[in-house]
């Protein structure tokens, strides 16, 4: 990745234009972590960059962003720019693109995300942020109160950085957290998600989950049982047990959080439940209630039957049984025997089954 990154640079200085890698890649090269979202910085407006590159997606021109495909790679360029007279917390009412590289770094959230790198592969660290990575400790490029007063969701990026990063927050920002934190009741709740995402969904979960319950920002969030996780090996698995009501979810996601919500209220060791809602679901609930993992993979292993197709006698044979045509009948008398079988009343033998069933034509019980 660095090679295609450095590829693009130079190709932007055989423009006559300069640019840099710049944010998430280089601070994570640097720390020795592995990544390969790269963004550049560059003087060239969004029109130049279509002038350089085929293949350009204009994505935010009117933020001077742009997205291009290179060798079927993505790589998001912005152009330097200085912005003025923030808006809702989030946006810039008006932007102004600059030639200079320091003014453009000067409008960034945190110092660590300022570190640049040139066509060359040198580093370039205008704000002297190397430093404040490599004591592992997160700060705002202006002061914090101003700079989560501008864009109040870098409230929950210092969140995701620290805790991702294993970094310890400036106590300048910790104070402008407490100060601010009410302003995230601006921000919509598809940019909250995508930050909360990131932190539910990375291996620091968990310290990502201490961070936002040490600054109370349950209530902001909208999220309202976040004590209820346990587990924070499973991004749906969190998202289930904090109650996210206003969060949007994908048809399958919800699908998922409310067949985990069902069981979290049931015994997950019972062989019914296991059965019927799966390992997965069972797995997600009974952890985060203390549960042991091992107790449910026991007791699921365990199950006579996983599915209604383990049963030991078709539809066919049921219907030459009962010398019947398919109905209804067919599915409750299924019911009946996905129980008795789980319970240990029936052996899942088709003799058995057979005899089960026998019986309750002789009662008229099957109709």
């Amino acid at each position: 990745m660095k090679e295609l990154g450095l590829e693009i640079l130079n190709k932007i200085y055989e423009y006559g234009y300069i640019g840099y890698i710049i944010g998430g890649y280089t601070r994570d090269y640097l720390l020795g972590n592995d990544t390969t979202d790269i963004d550049i910085t560059t003087n060239a407006t969004p029109m130049e960059i279509k002038n350089i590159f085929p293949d350009v997606y204009m994505m935010h021109e009117s933020y001077g962003s742009v997205r291009i495909n290179y060798k079927n790679v993505r790589f998001d360029i912005t152009t330097f720019r200085k912005e003025e007279d923030y808006i809702d917390h989030r946006h810039p009412n008006s932007i102004t693109y600059v030639n200079d590289l320091k003014t453009d770094l000067l409008r960034r959230d945190f110092t660590i995300n300022t570190i640049c790198m040139d066509k060359d592969g040198n580093i370039i660290d205008i704000l002297n942020a190397k430093e404040d990575l490599n004591n592992h400790i997160l700060k705002t490029i202006i002061d914090a109160d101003t700079s989560f007063k501008i864009d109040a969701l870098r409230i929950l990026r210092a969140i995701r950085f620290a805790a991702i990063l294993s970094f310890k927050l400036s106590t300048d920002i910790e104070k402008a957290i407490i100060n601010n934190k009410s302003l995230l009741k601006e921000i919509s709740f598809n940019r909250k998600k995508e930050e909360l995402d990131k932190i539910f969904g990375s291996t620091h979960a968990k310290e990502g989950i201490k961070l936002l319950k040490k600054f109370n920002l349950d209530q902001e969030l909208d999220l309202t049982s976040m004590d209820r996780v346990k587990d924070y090996s499973d991004i749906v698995g969190i998202w289930a047990m904090i109650n996210p009501n206003k969060y949007q979810f994908t048809s399958s996601e919800k699908d998922l959080i409310n067949k985990i919500n069902i069981v979290y209220t049931m015994n997950n060791l019972d062989n019914y439940v296991l059965y019927k809602y799966g390992l997965y679901v069972n797995l997600l609930a009974g952890i985060n209630k203390g549960i042991k993992k091992k107790d449910i993979l026991k007791k699921y292993d365990e199950l006579k039957i996983k599915s209604r197709d383990e049963i030991d006698i078709s539809v066919k044979e049921m219907c030459d049984l009962l010398k019947k045509k398919p109905g209804s009948f067919i599915g409750k008398i299924y019911d009946e025997l996905e129980k008795l079988i789980l319970s240990g009343i029936i052996q899942n033998k088709k003799e058995n089954i057979c005899h089960f069933i026998k019986e309750k034509q002789k009662g008229n019980e099957i109709k």
